[in-house]
């Protein structure tokens, strides 16, 4: 443990005066142009056999001083440096979106399309299109800026925050309190423990087995040790910045440990924003995502070979050129869904939204919704989820099995100094469950008197990998000699006792024989070492005596048996990935109904020794099976769930704690409460108001009912829109002359667009919640075939029924009329489409209103009063006979009946399979 002296230098000559202080930049930063970082600032003050400056150069470069900075001094600075914030994290501007939105490959085919109109001069069908390509960048770019304002109020529940050191005047003591990171400031102290995300470039003041992840910036994956030195270690002078044990840089993140830091560099000026440049955030396509690109692609073949196939069969039918240009371009068009962009934007905001409302449930990022309501499978820890976060000690005992008080003193007495010496973010709740039951025993074993007795030195807090925590402590009467008490997991802490192997077998036997009744052990050890001034570490933990076995019993949470009963009638698996004794996870999961059927198989519980033995391949079938995994590391952890998502199953991980961050990242959803640790509410993708699974429950409805009404779009519109173009190539071949003219079609396309935006507030229907909403292109492609063709056999008929209403005009007035027809047919058979192919509705939810009921209603009241109007002459429509409003209604009664017939066919044939 190394410190600074308290206070604060003052000025001196080359020195600041107060309040304006030099940033530093303890290392080169890796951006273009050498001598000056940023700002002109300088790239390093002296420092010592280069390797960097002193701490106590540091807080004389920075005006400050371990007691922290002024609360007026603070604001200050931040007024001059600007927010700790990324600039790359920052939302992009209007004009930058805009122009973002004809990436949409749908949309830049269309600006395609409008540019070929004009370069033959189809003006008309140039004007429309492009109007078409402005007005879906508009509203993208509006929902997608309104979904970023909603997204980042939403991220403000949960926003990262440090624990800083200030004062309020020069004369008061300083005082540790949280704040946004965005608020910190060069020469802030801040402290720093498990699961804190590293929030700036800082240099340790102090540190207590200290050991951080920095893969973000160096690839490297085990945790690296850091500690504060006093003189840099010249002998690290050529290793490069991230080699020193007293930097911790923007990016990374603390893995086990406690420490006490002063912020070099915020912001832009920090290693992470120069050696990343926003890429950092950058991930791969979602599961949803994915499945969206795989069929827009699909459909943008078909609308480039619509065009040529349209010329070529005119010309040889017809013999029509250049002039079915424009003909050709508005099919192409009327096939495109340009409007998903928005609907999908607008549909997952307003879910998010919705959800945060009601539930508290915080989505970060928007495609996570849609994946939510994918998700089959869910993997969890059980503490805190499953059972409370409260375990209960019901038993100490010797290595005779034998009740023993001295045990649970000597755990005592370790768990005490550990909660004081070790900084942690949240008391850990074995500490105070062994605490709890020697207060419960009373003196002298009780808290307070343990307290009087022992001294604490130092800790070397507990880690995943480790598995044990071990704590200093100087007895009364023992001058020169300093004791440590380590308590953890039974294995890793008879691997550091003094015994032979027939005694640890014995041991071991012993606490297997616990352990599958049901009990959480811990194991007790303790040793003497002569007292020493240097730190302690991982390296002290061996030669102990070992001192017995403390019995823990885990206490049900209240709504965890009805959580998992819901969540399987939704058709989600529950697996759980424990660091646990395999007979405990398996006696609380089975208490809560989780133990599967048959499961004498052995393939229910599975230990991590188990998992290492298998392949890839084998690892999928197995955790495909199996309920429980026991014993798990991080990395066993993130391996199961890879696994399951190569066996082909979309995954969430609800986790809270460092041990947790490898899962999280390797899982399609990654799921946190609002009280994890920053990095795992950093990491994840959705961050719950509470650990809860009835909150999990709710926020899987929302996703469903979202990504529902997604595919309720993609599927009528397609199947739609395909219906309307096989119809129009059809008696384009067959007539005379076009069935719709080019402007007719695309102000057709542009109404049908604007109905379409109802699908985003549509209530999502109960059938679409009962189970994961996924998009599987062969039945995708089977609904969008078979309604097409229904929507073209309606569309045909209709060609029979102008014919016969139309014998006796002729000329122009007939091809008029002809338009003002089909126009009108093609609204009303989309309207009614959109009301009768809603996803799985009863017929209770079809006569219930809504806005996508109203939103029909007025696309059929358009078909039917457009042409009407004195905006049909101009778009080329004419009057209608009565006779053809007749027989109009009477196809679209059989064709809604052929509707309802098929749909109900459709839902059968999919419920079955």
């Amino acid at each position: 443990m190394n410190s600074v002296p308290e206070g604060s230098a003052a000025a001196g000559p080359g020195h600041p005066t107060p309040g304006t202080p030099a940033p530093v930049t303890p290392f080169p930063r890796p951006v273009a142009g050498a001598g000056t970082g940023s700002g002109g600032r300088p790239d390093g003050p002296a420092s010592v056999s280069g390797t960097g400056p002193t701490p106590l150069q540091i807080l004389r470069a920075l005006d400050s001083g371990p007691r922290g900075l002024l609360e007026t001094e603070a604001e200050n600075r931040l007024g001059r440096t600007g927010e700790n914030i990324l600039p790359a994290w920052r939302p992009a501007p209007w004009p930058r979106r805009f122009v973002r939105s004809l990436r949409d490959p749908f949309t830049a085919v269309l600006l395609c399309l409008g540019l070929v109109s004009a370069l033959v001069s189809a003006w008309g069908t140039a004007c429309v299109t492009l109007a078409l390509v402005g007005v879906s960048c508009l509203l993208r770019s509006a929902e997608e800026h309104r979904a970023d304002r909603s997204t980042a109020a939403l991220r403000e529940l949960v926003a990262t925050t440090a624990t800083v050191v200030r004062r309020t005047s020069p004369d008061s003591p300083p005082r540790e309190r949280e704040v946004p990171v965005a608020d910190l400031v060069p020469g802030d102290v801040i402290r720093l423990g498990p699961g804190d995300l590293v929030p700036a470039d800082v240099q340790l003041l102090r540190a207590d087995g200290l050991t951080v992840h920095q893969s973000a910036l160096t690839g490297e994956s085990a945790p690296v040790p850091k500690h504060a030195v006093d003189i840099p270690d010249p002998a690290l002078s050529g290793a490069g910045p991230f080699a020193q044990p007293q930097w911790c840089f923007q990016g990374s993140s603390v893995t086990s440990g406690s420490g006490t830091a002063v912020i070099v560099a915020t912001g832009g000026e920090t290693r992470f924003a120069a050696a990343h440049d926003g890429r950092a955030r950058q991930r791969g396509a979602s599961a949803f995502d994915r499945s969206v690109q795989g069929i827009s692609w699909t459909l943008i073949r078909f609308m480039l070979l619509t065009p040529p196939l349209v010329l070529m069969a005119n010309a040889a039918l017809r013999g029509r050129g250049l002039e079915t240009l424009p003909f050709a371009v508005a099919v192409a068009v009327g096939l495109t869904p340009e409007m998903l962009p928005v609907i999908v934007t607008t549909t997952l905001a307003r879910g998010a939204a919705r959800l945060a409302r009601t539930s508290g449930v915080i989505v970060k990022r928007l495609p996570a919704l849609h994946d939510l309501g994918a998700v089959d499978v869910l993997c969890l820890d059980k503490t805190g989820t499953l059972t409370e976060d409260r375990p209960v000690v019901s038993g100490a005992t010797n290595g005779a099995d034998r009740p023993d008080p001295d045990v649970l003193r000597w755990a005592a007495i370790g768990a005490l100094w550990t909660l004081q010496l070790a900084e942690l973010p949240a008391p850990d709740a074995l500490d105070e469950a062994v605490l709890d039951a020697a207060e419960e025993c009373g003196p002298p074993s009780a808290g307070g008197a343990v307290a009087e007795a022992y001294e604490g030195v130092a800790v070397v807090p507990f880690d995943p990998v480790r598995r044990v925590a071990t704590a200093v402590v100087r007895r009364p009467g023992r001058l020169g000699v300093h004791t440590l008490v380590t308590k953890g997991a039974v294995e890793a802490v008879l691997q550091r006792c003094a015994m032979d192997e027939e005694e640890r077998d014995r041991l071991l036997a012993l606490a297997n024989r616990k352990a599958e009744s049901g009990l959480r052990l811990l194991a007790v050890a303790r040793t003497d070492r002569a007292s020493r001034p240097g730190a302690y570490s991982p390296a002290d933990e061996r030669g102990l005596t070992f001192l017995g076995l403390i019995a823990l019993r885990d206490v049900p949470a209240p709504s965890a048996a009805d959580a998992l009963a819901m969540l399987a009638r939704r058709g989600v698996a529950v697996k759980v990935l424990t660091g646990d004794h395999p007979g405990t996870a398996a006696r609380v999961c089975a208490d809560l109904g989780l133990r599967r059927a048959g499961s004498a198989d052995g393939c229910d519980v599975v230990t991590a020794e188990v998992v290492d033995t298998l392949s890839d391949a084998e690892l999928a079938r197995v955790a495909d099976r199996a309920t429980v995994f026991a014993r798990c590391t991080p990395q066993h952890k993130a391996r199961i769930v890879s696994a399951l998502r190569a066996g082909g199953r979309t995954t969430g991980f609800l986790g809270d704690g460092v041990n947790d961050l490898p899962a999280l990242h390797a899982a399609d959803v990654g799921i946190c409460p609002r009280n994890a640790v920053d990095v795992a509410r950093e990491a994840a993708d959705v961050v719950l108001a509470e650990k809860d699974l009835t909150a999990i429950d709710r926020a899987l409805l929302a996703g469903r009912g979202s990504s529902g009404n997604i595919a309720t779009y993609l599927r009528i519109t397609l199947s739609s829109n395909l219906g309307n173009v096989i119809a129009m190539l059809t008696a384009g071949l067959l007539l005379p002359f076009l069935p719709m003219l080019p402007a007719q079609v695309l102000v057709q396309n542009l109404c049908f667009d604007a109905a379409q935006l109802a699908f985003a507030f549509d209530r999502p229907a109960a059938s679409a919640l009962r189970r994961p909403t996924v998009l599987r292109p062969r039945d995708f492609l089977r609904f969008i075939t078979g309604f097409g063709l229904l929507n073209a056999a309606a569309d045909l008929a209709i060609f029979g029924v102008l014919a016969l209403a139309l014998h006796q005009a002729s000329g122009d007035g007939g091809e008029a009329a002809f338009h003002a027809g089909w126009f009108t047919e093609n609204l009303l058979t989309q309207a009614l489409v959109m009301v009768l192919l809603r996803t799985g509705r009863s017929a209770a939810e079809r006569r219930a209103g809504g806005p996508l009921r109203a939103a029909a209603a007025g696309l059929a009241a358009v078909g039917v009063l457009l042409p009407l109007t004195a905006l049909g002459p101009v778009l080329g429509m004419g009057a209608l006979p009565p006779l053809y409003y007749l027989l109009l209604g009477s196809v679209l009664g059989l064709y809604a009946i052929g509707l309802t017939a098929a749909r109900r066919r459709y839902d059968k044939a999919v419920g079955g399979h």
